[in-house]
């Protein structure tokens, strides 16, 4: 049995460094376990003279294992060559595993060195310990350089967006404003690869070969990456570094994944996007999102905090170390500047994204990319020509928020599309369902869940659409059950509908089957919601093949006039 559970190499910056390092996940159960006589020779063979390791199995153990792993690699890089170098250890989840992650410069020799850490640890047990780390010493020497990172240096301004909710929206608001400046902005998310408003590559580009792909494209003059969390903890981000970042918010979601159990974590994952922002750029960070505002104390850049409330003690704090802020003042988006008048830019009403002000998520998201555009250079005028322009629909901003009116019930029914993968997507689709309905009607909900997240928040997605919604159906996706089954699915989130009593859930096998389904239970004036992420295209024209229309900021307006009476 090895002790190298996985080798991965992180392209560029990464969670542990900001520049290429390997990632050695290790099973320390022969170090934890082996005879304190043994551990005692590997210590002074390392440089731990004098070590308490502490007997096998012990606490005392598992505290010695973690700085002797660290150790022993500095002392393997050290004999094959090697003068200094950076190691970070990380205790894991289960007391018998770590993480060990150092930068390389050559990728076959920094790979082998690897290997080599793990051999050593094979070889505790036998009384030769001492000889094993000359043998991984002379194994590394031995190994061929191999080539060096290909992390890409900008030469065009970068916009780096990261966060749990409202990345992708954020991202193409921010590249729609540069366009709209003139500029031919290239920009990469979860959808694909884009270049001046055309998609150039479908699939998920939204880890570090996206930006390598926005990079190369001809003629692009401006960059907009969305990164997620998998990119970073799977391979690293793909340049050195961003001029401009920004950080939406930090909520539960793929938790139990790479390591990363709690929300802090998550957000020290999302902390490498600013962290890598160049010195004298700015980090757009959310002032209403205590995890992310904190991370103001790991940047280089410059402060740039936006918020819904002018009094938060977020924009204080920035303007009064020199920093800028960006919040709604008498219903404007406003700039803030350190002894300076504010400079409202656009009223709400007049941003179609925020429904008139009504879609907080969206009024954060406005705030966003009015800062990131600002921070960019972009002019004032340009990003208010951008903010009025970009709207809500399936040409902008597809499978966000996308509204429309559709025949039912002798009538019409607002329906509503978007992602909503997770708890704070999935309140913030009702919450804007809640907007448009008019007094006396009904919301019908589609819920669905992908596999890949726990069993907690897959029923917590039960729990919160049954309670927000009068009348709630399942729609699967499965494309994306990513191990688990229907029927598990199916049962969680029944569960969770049954946690606040409501039983009667019906259950369809596509997300298209559950929209019509929904759709044909609607009366004139309800309000569907469809958690879509499978079948976007296939609901859009199922919409339109039953004759629904695209809600204009026009139409919308009046939706959310009529709900209020």
């Amino acid at each position: 049995m090895t002790s190298l559970i996985e080798l991965r190499v992180l392209e560029g910056p990464n969670l542990y460094f900001p520049r290429a390092a390997v990632k050695l996940t290790l099973d320390i159960t022969g170090l934890a376990s082996a005879p304190t006589e043994t551990v005692e020779r590997l210590a002074r063979r390392i440089g731990l003279d004098g070590a308490r390791p502490g007997s096998p199995d012990s606490g005392f153990r598992q505290r010695f294992a973690l700085r002797a792993v660290a150790r022993l690699v500095r002392e393997i890089a050290r004999e094959s060559g090697t003068v200094r170098l950076a190691v970070r250890v990380r205790p894991t989840g289960d007391p018998h595993m770590v993480v060990v992650a150092y930068p390389w410069r050559h990728r076959d020799r920094a790979q082998e060195m690897g290997r080599a850490v793990a051999g050593v640890l094979d070889a505790i047990p036998a009384e030769s310990v001492e000889d094993a780390v000359g043998h991984a010493a002379e194994q590394v020497v031995a190994s061929p350089q191999g080539p060096g990172p290909d992390t890409i240096t900008p030469q065009i301004p970068v916009v780096a967006v990261t966060g749990t909710n409202g990345k992708t929206t954020t991202s193409r608001m921010i590249a729609h404003i540069a366009r709209t400046s003139g500029q031919v902005v290239g920009w990469s998310n979860t959808d694909g690869v884009y270049r001046d408003g055309e998609l150039v590559e479908a699939g998920d580009y939204s880890g570090p070969s996206g930006a390598g792909r926005v990079l190369a494209l001809p003629g692009v003059r401006f960059a907009v990456t969305e990164t997620a969390r998998g990119g970073i903890l799977l391979k690293g981000i793909g340049v050195t570094r961003n001029d401009v970042s920004v950080v939406t918010n930090v909520s539960a979601d793929h938790l139990g994944l790479q390591g990363i159990d709690t929300l802090d974590q998550l957000a020290e994952v999302k902390a490498v996007v600013p962290r890598i922002t160049r010195r004298g750029g700015w980090a757009v960070l959310n002032g209403d999102d205590p995890r992310v505002f904190a991370m103001r104390h790991v940047i280089r850049a410059r402060p740039w905090v936006f918020s819904r409330d002018p009094s938060s003690p977020a924009i204080r704090e920035t303007l009064d170390s020199g920093g800028r802020a960006t919040t709604v003042i008498d219903g404007w988006v406003s700039v803030l500047r350190p002894g300076a008048d504010p400079d409202p830019l656009v009223e709400l009403t007049d941003v179609p994204m925020t429904l008139a002000g009504l879609s907080h998520f969206n009024v954060e998201n406005t705030l966003a990319a009015a800062s990131a555009a600002r921070a960019a250079g972009i002019s004032r005028t340009d990003v208010i020509e951008g903010l009025r322009s970009f709207r809500p629909d399936a040409e902008h901003n597809p499978g966000r928020m996308n509204f429309f009116t559709v025949p039912a019930g002798g009538g019409d029914a607002s329906v509503v599309i978007d992602l909503a993968h997770n708890e704070a997507g999935l309140e913030a689709l009702l919450e804007i369902m809640e907007g448009v309905r008019r007094p006396g009607a009904r919301l019908l909900l589609g819920l669905g869940a992908v596999g890949d997240r726990t069993d907690e928040l897959i029923g917590r997605l039960g729990e919160i659409g049954a309670m927000g919604s009068d009348v709630v159906a399942i729609g699967h996706k499965e494309h994306y059950l990513r191990g688990r089954s229907l029927e598990e699915l199916d049962a969680l989130l029944r569960a969770g509908a049954e946690r606040v009593g409501v039983t009667d859930v019906a259950a369809y096998a596509t997300e298209v089957a559950c929209l019509a389904a929904l759709v044909d239970r609607a009366s004139s004036g309800d309000v569907v919601g469809l958690m879509c992420h499978a079948q976007r295209q296939e609901v859009y024209a199922w919409i339109s093949e039953h004759r629904g229309i695209a809600d204009s900021p026009e139409t919308l307006a009046a939706k959310v006039r009529a709900a209020q009476g």
